[in-house]
Protein backbone atom coordinates (compact mmCIF):
# COMPACT_ATOMS: atom_id res chain seq x y z
CA UNK A 1 0.00 0.00 0.00
CA UNK A 2 1.63 3.23 -0.92
CA UNK A 3 1.19 7.04 0.49
CA UNK A 4 -1.40 7.84 -1.16
CA UNK A 5 -3.44 4.77 -0.86
CA UNK A 6 -3.18 4.77 3.03
CA UNK A 7 -4.36 8.92 2.85
CA UNK A 8 -7.22 8.10 0.94
CA UNK A 9 -8.44 5.29 3.32
CA UNK A 10 -8.31 7.60 6.01
CA UNK A 11 -9.95 10.47 4.71
CA UNK A 12 -13.44 9.02 5.02
CA UNK A 13 -15.73 11.70 6.45
CA UNK A 14 -13.58 14.66 6.07
CA UNK A 15 -15.93 17.58 4.92
CA UNK A 16 -16.01 17.64 1.26
CA UNK A 17 -15.18 21.59 1.77
CA UNK A 18 -11.55 19.92 3.00
CA UNK A 19 -11.33 17.04 0.98
CA UNK A 20 -12.51 17.44 -3.03
CA UNK A 21 -11.14 14.96 -5.81
CA UNK A 22 -13.18 16.31 -8.34
CA UNK A 23 -13.15 13.22 -10.77
CA UNK A 24 -13.43 10.55 -8.74
CA UNK A 25 -14.97 8.74 -11.87
CA UNK A 26 -11.17 8.69 -12.75
CA UNK A 27 -9.95 6.67 -10.04
CA UNK A 28 -8.20 9.13 -8.32
CA UNK A 29 -4.92 9.02 -9.75
CA UNK A 30 -4.15 11.52 -12.92
CA UNK A 31 -0.11 11.21 -13.40
CA UNK A 32 0.76 9.46 -16.47
CA UNK A 33 4.00 6.96 -17.12
CA UNK A 34 6.44 10.15 -17.75
CA UNK A 35 5.67 12.71 -15.33
CA UNK A 36 6.62 16.24 -14.83
CA UNK A 37 10.79 16.86 -14.10
CA UNK A 38 10.82 18.22 -10.76
CA UNK A 39 14.05 20.46 -9.75
CA UNK A 40 15.26 22.28 -6.77
CA UNK A 41 16.71 25.81 -7.01
CA UNK A 42 18.68 26.00 -3.44
CA UNK A 43 21.03 27.51 -1.59
CA UNK A 44 22.95 27.87 1.78
CA UNK A 45 23.31 31.49 2.14
CA UNK A 46 20.38 34.57 1.38
CA UNK A 47 21.36 37.00 -1.22
CA UNK A 48 23.31 34.70 -3.93
CA UNK A 49 20.08 35.53 -6.88
CA UNK A 50 18.56 31.92 -6.25
CA UNK A 51 15.22 33.71 -7.14
CA UNK A 52 16.24 35.69 -10.10
CA UNK A 53 18.01 31.96 -11.29
CA UNK A 54 14.34 30.55 -11.03
CA UNK A 55 12.57 32.72 -13.51
CA UNK A 56 14.73 33.17 -15.65
CA UNK A 57 15.46 29.51 -16.05
CA UNK A 58 11.76 29.44 -15.81
CA UNK A 59 11.35 31.62 -19.35
CA UNK A 60 14.31 29.92 -20.92
CA UNK A 61 13.13 26.72 -20.69
CA UNK A 62 9.33 27.68 -21.51
CA UNK A 63 10.85 29.25 -24.90
CA UNK A 64 12.15 25.77 -25.67
CA UNK A 65 8.49 24.56 -25.78
CA UNK A 66 8.41 23.01 -22.10
CA UNK A 67 5.37 24.08 -20.14
CA UNK A 68 7.04 25.18 -17.14
CA UNK A 69 5.42 25.33 -13.55
CA UNK A 70 7.04 27.45 -10.26
CA UNK A 71 5.76 26.41 -6.83
CA UNK A 72 7.44 29.52 -4.75
CA UNK A 73 8.37 27.46 -1.47
CA UNK A 74 10.38 30.65 0.04
CA UNK A 75 8.08 30.71 2.96
CA UNK A 76 7.52 34.05 4.64
CA UNK A 77 10.19 35.47 2.17
CA UNK A 78 8.66 34.68 -1.59
CA UNK A 79 9.65 36.98 -4.00
CA UNK A 80 9.02 35.26 -7.48
CA UNK A 81 6.11 37.60 -7.81
CA UNK A 82 8.49 40.91 -7.79
CA UNK A 83 10.98 39.20 -10.36
CA UNK A 84 7.72 38.41 -12.65
CA UNK A 85 5.54 41.88 -11.41
CA UNK A 86 3.10 39.65 -10.81
CA UNK A 87 0.49 40.59 -7.81
CA UNK A 88 -1.42 36.99 -6.81
CA UNK A 89 -4.73 37.25 -4.64
CA UNK A 90 -4.26 33.78 -3.80
CA UNK A 91 -1.63 30.99 -2.50
CA UNK A 92 -0.99 27.20 -1.91
CA UNK A 93 -2.70 28.34 1.65
CA UNK A 94 -6.06 28.62 0.17
CA UNK A 95 -5.52 25.12 -1.26
CA UNK A 96 -4.32 23.95 1.86
CA UNK A 97 -7.65 25.11 3.68
CA UNK A 98 -10.01 23.55 0.99
CA UNK A 99 -10.98 26.78 -0.21
CA UNK A 100 -9.45 26.48 -3.69
CA UNK A 101 -8.70 24.30 -6.16
CA UNK A 102 -4.83 24.36 -7.29
CA UNK A 103 -5.93 25.24 -10.46
CA UNK A 104 -7.58 28.35 -9.12
CA UNK A 105 -4.23 29.95 -7.12
CA UNK A 106 -1.74 29.42 -10.50
CA UNK A 107 -0.74 32.84 -11.87
CA UNK A 108 0.37 33.06 -15.20
CA UNK A 109 3.96 35.26 -15.35
CA UNK A 110 5.92 36.05 -18.37
CA UNK A 111 5.25 33.96 -21.28
CA UNK A 112 3.14 31.59 -20.33
CA UNK A 113 5.08 30.33 -17.09
CA UNK A 114 2.76 28.87 -14.29
CA UNK A 115 3.46 30.18 -10.86
CA UNK A 116 1.85 28.73 -7.96
CA UNK A 117 2.43 31.86 -5.23
CA UNK A 118 3.31 30.85 -1.72
CA UNK A 119 1.82 32.32 1.74
CA UNK A 120 3.35 32.81 5.30
CA UNK A 121 1.52 30.22 6.98
CA UNK A 122 2.92 27.51 4.75
CA UNK A 123 5.52 26.40 7.17
CA UNK A 124 3.26 24.01 8.95
CA UNK A 125 2.75 21.63 6.44
CA UNK A 126 4.80 19.13 7.97
CA UNK A 127 1.28 19.30 10.48
CA UNK A 128 -1.27 19.35 8.25
CA UNK A 129 -4.88 17.33 8.70
CA UNK A 130 -5.02 13.78 7.12
CA UNK A 131 -7.83 15.95 5.14
CA UNK A 132 -5.54 18.43 3.95
CA UNK A 133 -2.78 16.10 3.03
CA UNK A 134 -5.44 14.33 0.70
CA UNK A 135 -6.24 17.51 -0.58
CA UNK A 136 -3.26 18.68 -1.68
CA UNK A 137 -2.20 15.25 -3.15
CA UNK A 138 -5.07 15.49 -5.36
CA UNK A 139 -4.56 18.47 -6.62
CA UNK A 140 -0.69 18.08 -7.72
CA UNK A 141 -1.59 14.38 -9.14
CA UNK A 142 -4.24 16.81 -11.37
CA UNK A 143 -0.77 18.81 -12.49
CA UNK A 144 0.78 15.90 -13.84
CA UNK A 145 -0.47 15.73 -17.42
CA UNK A 146 0.07 19.99 -17.52
CA UNK A 147 3.44 20.85 -16.94
CA UNK A 148 6.83 19.28 -18.35
CA UNK A 149 9.31 20.75 -15.58
CA UNK A 150 8.33 22.15 -11.96
CA UNK A 151 10.65 24.31 -10.44
CA UNK A 152 10.51 24.29 -7.10
CA UNK A 153 11.95 27.85 -5.68
CA UNK A 154 13.06 26.98 -1.90
CA UNK A 155 14.62 29.44 1.04
CA UNK A 156 17.98 29.56 1.70
CA UNK A 157 19.92 28.10 4.62
CA UNK A 158 19.57 25.41 6.49
CA UNK A 159 16.12 25.28 7.96
CA UNK A 160 13.70 22.49 8.38
CA UNK A 161 11.85 23.62 5.42
CA UNK A 162 14.47 24.09 3.40
CA UNK A 163 16.04 20.71 3.76
CA UNK A 164 11.81 19.54 3.29
CA UNK A 165 11.74 20.75 -0.09
CA UNK A 166 15.21 19.52 -1.47
CA UNK A 167 14.57 15.98 -0.03
CA UNK A 168 11.03 15.95 -1.93
CA UNK A 169 12.41 17.38 -4.89
CA UNK A 170 14.17 15.25 -7.71
CA UNK A 171 17.32 16.88 -8.40
CA UNK A 172 18.95 19.86 -6.66
CA UNK A 173 20.90 22.77 -8.18
CA UNK A 174 22.73 24.65 -5.44
CA UNK A 175 23.65 28.30 -6.29
CA UNK A 176 26.44 29.96 -5.45
CA UNK A 177 28.23 33.27 -5.50
CA UNK A 178 32.39 33.32 -4.91
CA UNK A 179 31.95 35.11 -1.38
CA UNK A 180 33.79 32.43 1.07
CA UNK A 181 29.95 32.89 2.99
CA UNK A 182 28.17 31.56 0.20
CA UNK A 183 30.88 28.84 -0.10
CA UNK A 184 30.68 27.45 3.62
CA UNK A 185 27.03 27.66 3.67
CA UNK A 186 26.74 26.30 0.74
CA UNK A 187 28.41 22.96 1.53
CA UNK A 188 26.90 23.10 4.84
CA UNK A 189 23.69 22.53 2.85
CA UNK A 190 25.48 19.67 1.31
CA UNK A 191 26.66 17.82 4.41
CA UNK A 192 23.24 17.87 6.05
CA UNK A 193 21.39 16.31 3.32
CA UNK A 194 24.25 13.90 2.90
CA UNK A 195 25.21 12.57 6.20
CA UNK A 196 21.80 12.84 7.74
CA UNK A 197 19.55 11.76 4.78
CA UNK A 198 21.84 10.29 2.21
CA UNK A 199 21.41 12.84 -0.47
CA UNK A 200 23.88 11.97 -3.41
CA UNK A 201 23.66 14.02 -6.07
CA UNK A 202 23.78 17.76 -6.47
CA UNK A 203 24.12 20.46 -9.92
CA UNK A 204 26.34 23.36 -8.58
CA UNK A 205 25.75 27.02 -10.45
CA UNK A 206 27.95 29.89 -9.63
CA UNK A 207 26.20 32.81 -9.92
CA UNK A 208 27.59 36.80 -9.80
CA UNK A 209 31.02 35.60 -11.23
CA UNK A 210 33.45 37.71 -13.59
CA UNK A 211 33.78 34.76 -15.93
CA UNK A 212 34.40 31.27 -16.56
CA UNK A 213 37.74 31.13 -15.00
CA UNK A 214 36.49 32.45 -11.58
CA UNK A 215 33.26 29.88 -11.98
CA UNK A 216 35.52 27.01 -12.73
CA UNK A 217 37.91 27.67 -9.54
CA UNK A 218 35.42 27.95 -7.21
CA UNK A 219 33.36 24.83 -8.63
CA UNK A 220 36.93 23.03 -8.20
CA UNK A 221 38.03 23.97 -4.78
CA UNK A 222 34.33 22.94 -3.96
CA UNK A 223 34.84 19.59 -5.94
CA UNK A 224 37.81 18.53 -3.54
CA UNK A 225 36.37 19.28 -0.62
CA UNK A 226 33.42 17.58 -1.56
CA UNK A 227 35.34 14.29 -2.72
CA UNK A 228 37.63 14.40 0.36
CA UNK A 229 35.24 15.22 2.99
CA UNK A 230 32.02 12.91 1.53
CA UNK A 231 33.04 10.23 -0.76
CA UNK A 232 29.91 9.24 -2.63
CA UNK A 233 28.61 12.80 -3.44
CA UNK A 234 28.65 13.64 -6.98
CA UNK A 235 28.73 17.83 -7.23
CA UNK A 236 27.92 18.34 -10.98
CA UNK A 237 29.28 21.86 -12.64
CA UNK A 238 26.34 23.10 -14.53
CA UNK A 239 27.93 26.82 -15.82
CA UNK A 240 27.98 29.76 -14.12
CA UNK A 241 25.94 33.27 -14.25
CA UNK A 242 28.23 36.61 -14.68
CA UNK A 243 27.84 39.68 -13.15
CA UNK A 244 26.11 41.60 -15.02
CA UNK A 245 24.28 45.33 -14.23
CA UNK A 246 21.66 44.94 -16.52
CA UNK A 247 20.23 42.06 -14.55
CA UNK A 248 20.29 44.30 -11.95
CA UNK A 249 17.86 47.09 -14.45
CA UNK A 250 15.78 43.83 -14.96
CA UNK A 251 14.94 43.24 -11.05
CA UNK A 252 14.03 46.90 -10.85
CA UNK A 253 11.89 46.38 -13.91
CA UNK A 254 10.31 43.66 -12.18
CA UNK A 255 10.91 41.44 -15.41
CA UNK A 256 13.22 38.73 -16.55
CA UNK A 257 16.55 39.48 -17.53
CA UNK A 258 16.00 36.97 -20.59
CA UNK A 259 13.16 39.17 -21.50
CA UNK A 260 14.42 42.68 -21.40
CA UNK A 261 17.60 42.86 -22.23
CA UNK A 262 17.94 39.12 -24.18
CA UNK A 263 21.39 39.29 -26.01
CA UNK A 264 23.11 40.15 -22.95
CA UNK A 265 25.78 38.07 -21.32
CA UNK A 266 23.56 36.83 -18.65
CA UNK A 267 20.55 36.09 -20.42
CA UNK A 268 22.80 33.86 -23.25
CA UNK A 269 24.12 32.10 -19.94
CA UNK A 270 20.57 31.49 -18.76
CA UNK A 271 19.07 30.08 -22.36
CA UNK A 272 23.02 27.95 -21.61
CA UNK A 273 21.64 26.27 -18.50
CA UNK A 274 18.29 25.70 -20.13
CA UNK A 275 19.86 23.65 -22.93
CA UNK A 276 22.09 21.69 -20.37
CA UNK A 277 19.29 20.80 -18.35
CA UNK A 278 17.38 19.58 -20.66
CA UNK A 279 19.12 18.24 -23.58
CA UNK A 280 22.55 17.86 -21.55
CA UNK A 281 21.70 15.95 -18.46
CA UNK A 282 19.71 12.52 -18.29
CA UNK A 283 16.35 13.38 -16.09
CA UNK A 284 16.26 10.93 -12.73
CA UNK A 285 13.92 8.30 -11.63
CA UNK A 286 10.73 7.89 -13.27
CA UNK A 287 8.77 8.88 -9.94
CA UNK A 288 10.66 12.08 -9.23
CA UNK A 289 7.36 13.56 -10.69
CA UNK A 290 5.02 16.37 -9.35
CA UNK A 291 2.95 13.23 -8.21
CA UNK A 292 6.13 11.78 -5.94
CA UNK A 293 6.81 15.79 -5.15
CA UNK A 294 3.75 15.65 -3.48
CA UNK A 295 4.23 12.51 -1.83
CA UNK A 296 7.06 13.41 0.10
CA UNK A 297 5.77 16.60 0.69
CA UNK A 298 2.67 15.17 2.41
CA UNK A 299 5.00 11.80 3.86
CA UNK A 300 6.15 14.79 6.64
CA UNK A 301 9.36 15.67 7.91
CA UNK A 302 9.30 12.92 10.95
CA UNK A 303 9.53 9.96 8.57
CA UNK A 304 12.96 11.84 6.95
CA UNK A 305 14.07 12.56 10.61
CA UNK A 306 13.77 8.43 10.93
CA UNK A 307 15.53 7.90 8.27
CA UNK A 308 18.56 10.06 8.94
CA UNK A 309 19.19 8.35 12.11
CA UNK A 310 19.94 5.28 10.28
CA UNK A 311 22.48 7.15 8.49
Amino acid sequence: MDQATHLRRMVRGVPRGIYRIGKEADGGSFSGKNGPRVLAITSGKGGVGKTNVVGNLAVACQRRGKRVLIFDADLGLANIDIIFGINPRSSIEDVIKGEKELSEVIVEGPEGVSVIPASSGVEKMAHLTEGQKINLLNEFDLLNRDFDILLVDTGAGISQNVIYFNLAAQERIVVVTPEPTSITDAYALMKIMFFRYGTTDFFLLLNMVRGETEARSVYEHMSRVVSRFMRGVSLEYAGFIPSDPLLRQAVGRRQPVVCCFPDTASSSRFDMLAEYLLDGVKSGPPDGNIKFFCKRLVTGATDWDNEGTDQ
